[in-house]
Formats: C-alpha cells, sequence, structure tokens
C-alpha cells in the first residue's frame, strides 16, 4: 500500500499524523508526506519521505487576524483573502488559502507517485481534491476536536473551484473515514462513526530533558509554538512563570530556543528546558498552564495532567472548552490573566483533586484506545475496498 500524507505547513498538524505513519511504514507500507515548502525542516525531522508540493501562503498573518478580540490586545484586522462566502468562520479563510497554494501540485503528486489512499488533516482541503482526482480513498486524520465538522456546511462552495477545475463533480470533504485521536469525553458531536487511535505525543525531535523528582509539586509553562509567531506580545508564559514562581511549587518553562529570549529575566528557581519535546516533560510534572492549543492540550491529557488555559485563538478556546466541561482543566481570558488570578487559579487546580480525577479518567481512555499499528489493518481495508 502506497500511503500520502499530507499537512498545510503548520507543525503541530503535521505531528498529529506521524505515529500512524510510521506505524504504516513498519508495517511494511510505502509512505510519502506532501508538504509546503515552509513545513520541509519539520517534515525532515520526522524521518519519513517528504516531497515538496505548492507554495507557501503568509498563515502567520492570517492567524493574526483572527485572534480573539481583548482589551488587552485589540482587535484584530480581518484579513484579505480568497473566501467566496461571508458568513463562513474567518478561519476557513486560511484553509482555503493554502488549499489552494497546494492542490495542482498535490493532485500531480498523488497520480504520479500511484498513491493508493491520502490521510490528511482535516484542514488540508487539498488533499480530498487530490485524492478523488487519482481515484482513491481520503482519510482524515484529526489533531484535535472536530471543528470542522461544525463548519461542514461551508465546504462544498468553497472547495468547488479545485473540485471544478479537477473535473470533480462529487467531491466528499469529510471522506472515507475519520481518525479521531480526542477522547470521546472532551470530542464535540458528530454524525459519523470515528475511528479512534490512541494519542501518541510527537512534538518534534529534542533531547529528553532528564528533571528528575521534584522535592514539591512541578508546574509545567508552556506557550506552544503558534502565539509567539502571530505576536510576541501574546506570548504569555513569561507573565505566567513570573507569576507562579515561589516556594509553592517549582515551576519549568518549556520553549523554544527562538522563545527562550521573550522570557527575559526569570525569578530565581525557574527551571527553562529548551526544544526538548513536550510528552518528554510532563510526565513528571503536575499542572500544565498552557495556552490551549490541540497538541499541547492532548500531551497533557496523555500524561494525566490538570491543566489552566489561556486561549487566544478561537480553535484554542474552542479546546480549552471541552476540557473545561470535562472537568479536567481551568480557561481564564487573557484580559483576567494577571498575576495574582494567574497565581490563584493555578495554586488552586494543582491541589483540586476533582480535577485531577477528570484528567486522570481522560488519560485512561487515551490509553485503552487502539495504538497506531493496530489502526494500520483499517487503513489496509480502505485502501482495497
Amino acid at each position: 500500500m502506497r500511503v500520502l500524507f499530507t499537512a498545510w505547513a503548520w507543525p503541530s498538524h503535521l505531528y498529529a499524523m506521524v505515529p500512524l505513519a510510521w506505524a504504516a511504514r513498519a508495517a511494511g507500507h510505502d509512505v510519502l508526506v506532501a508538504c509546503q515548502p515552509s513545513l520541509t525542516a519539520a517534515a525532515r525531522r520526522t524521518g519519513l519521505p517528504y516531497a515538496v508540493v505548492g507554495s507557501d501562503v503568509d498563515s502567520v498573518d492570517l492567524v493574526r487576524g483572527y485572534a480573539l478580540p481583548t482589551r488587552r490586545f485589540g482587535t484584530p484586522p480581518v484579513p484579505p483573502g480568497p473566501l467566496t462566502n461571508g458568513r463562513a468562520p474567518r478561519a476557513l479563510r486560511m484553509f482555503q488559502a493554502n488549499a489552494e497554494a497546494m492542490v495542482d501540485d498535490l493532485v500531480r503528486l498523488a497520480g504520479e507517485w500511484r498513491a493508493g489512499l491520502v490521510v490528511h488533516d482535516p484542514t488540508a482541503w487539498a488533499a480530498p481534491v487530490a485524492a478523488a482526482a487519482a481515484g482513491v480513498p481520503a482519510v482524515r486524520h484529526l489533531y484535535g476536536a472536530d471543528l470542522v465538522h461544525r463548519a461542514r456546511r461551508f465546504l462544498p462552495e468553497l472547495l468547488a473551484p479545485m473540485a471544478e477545475r479537477h473535473g470533480l463533480d462529487d467531491l466528499d470533504p469529510l471522506g472515507a473515514a475519520t481518525i479521531d485521536p480526542f477522547p470521546a469525553g472532551v470530542q464535540v458531536e458528530v454524525d459519523y462513526r470515528p475511528t479512534p487511535i490512541r494519542y501518541v505525543p510527537y512534538n518534534g525531535a529534542g533531547a529528553d530533558p532528564r528533571l528528575g523528582p521534584a522535592d514539591r509539586p512541578r508546574i509545567c509553562v508552556t506557550w506552544g509554538t503558534t502565539m509567539a509567531r502571530v505576536d510576541a506580545r501574546r506570548f504569555l508564559a513569561r507573565d505566567a512563570v513570573s507569576a507562579l514562581a515561589g516556594p509553592e511549587a517549582e515551576v519549568v518553562a518549556a520553549v523554544t530556543a527562538g522563545q527562550r529570549p521573550l522570557l527575559g529575566a526569570l525569578p530565581e528557581g525557574v527551571r527553562v528546558v529548551e526544544d526538548a519535546p513536550l510528552h518528554a516533560v510532563l510526565p513528571s510534572c503536575d499542572l500544565l498552564v498552557a495556552h490551549g492549543g490541540a497538541g499541547s492540550s492532548l500531551t497533557g491529557l496523555a500524561a494525566g495532567l490538570p491543566q489552566l488555559l489561556v486561549p487566544q485563538l478561537p480553535d484554542h478556546e474552542a479546546h480549552a472548552t471541552r476540557l473545561v466541561r470535562a472537568g479536567a482543566a481551568e480557561l481564564l481570558p487573557p484580559d483576567d490573566a494577571g498575576p495574582a488570578e494567574l497565581r490563584e487559579r493555578a495554586l488552586r487546580l494543582l491541589h483540586d483533586e476533582r480535577a485531577k480525577e477528570a484528567a486522570a479518567r481522560l488519560r485512561e481512555e487515551i490509553a485503552a484506545r487502539p495504538a497506531p499499528a493496530a489502526v494500520v489493518p483499517q487503513l489496509e481495508r480502505i485502501a482495497t475496498a
């Protein structure tokens, strides 16, 4: 079987698929990752073969345009873009723009490489077009809550120009199956039967920080990779670290080397780990304080950690809200995230037994799901159906 994996140029969307891609590779199948130019460094670090398709889109500017309005940071301007339906959520502009930038090359690659199956992140809309043009199934691989499903009524119109260009009359953007790593207890309601998969964290390559045991509760503060790129002012890890430092808990800041200068001078006792995979940091921690991104939140759930989340993008807020409803997290709006409130909320959550129990239940649900290797036979059945 020849399996083409693809995501538009946002590393966390690719990262969610890496364990399944490697499972398919280990099972003896040919695997190829197709990505835009700016994702090649991340694709190379996965160790999987990759091919460059299309051109880059200034997705950072588009993300900047749909950040949540706040008193602290103001209201972002509406980003320009090719979106044809003014009623559709703004974020769909970005997905449509990246699909247009990728689709022609991806159609050509899927045909020339003779792909038997296309697995894609749910916002990589060039993929169902390429799969349909090649006459093979497309399978969505979620990276979090299926927020695209809520906007599915807009998809036919948004995909129509690409479909028509490649001679396709009937295109199903939801594909032949949806692989879902998100626990059912926090997933949105959908009208299809998902294929569950165990969330195996892949947070990029990096050294294990070897934190060792702690003599007091340990809090990990991380702000993902999105917010620092969008607006350095919105990288609130420094605020959180400064607010939480003290004798009650050990604070560990997990950042990239490029984010380290944004932390500035830190209080005594704060530990900083750079470019370490988050899944190697969290097992020795007791609480995660973060931005609400799907990858960070899922990695926290896999470690069984309660979370204090300060979301600033619509999808981050949606994921944070799901965790709050499950009892495993608290949401703190950025306008309310002053030092005193951050500290009070974090220390309270650190000792909240109900939140710990909810996080433990979600960890158990994740662990009970089929491992990626067990999902590969389902891909084989879909490809040969």
